[in-house]
């Protein structure tokens, strides 16, 4: 497995994400409001917020390119025994006695 595979999206990938998502949602409210109070049907209101819904969850949701383009920097993999050896090293604490 990669990197990229681990991390499907960056943090300005989600930020991107989110802002794609709220602007979606923004505006086909507001368009289905608007349609709505003209032809008087709210069902229209509901029908352009689901539809504004969808694509914005189709544009957002899967991991796409564009919200990968900026790759988190892992730190290097340390060896197991480093971590045995620095463990053994520590002294045990002692507690006060209540």
């Amino acid at each position: 497995l990669t990197k990229r595979c681990l991390s499907p999206q960056d943090y300005k990938g989600q930020k991107l994400a989110e802002q794609i998502f709220q602007g979606i949602i923004l505006v086909s409210a507001v368009i289905g409001f608007i349609y709505g109070y003209i032809t008087e049907q709210f069902g229209w209101t509901v029908y352009i917020v689901m539809a504004g819904l969808a694509l914005s969850c189709l544009l957002t949701l899967p991991p796409w390119p564009m919200y990968r383009r900026n790759p988190l920097k892992w730190l290097p993999v340390q060896e197991s025994g480093t971590e045995e050896k620095k463990a053994a090293d520590r002294k045990p604490k002692r507690h006060a006695k209540s």
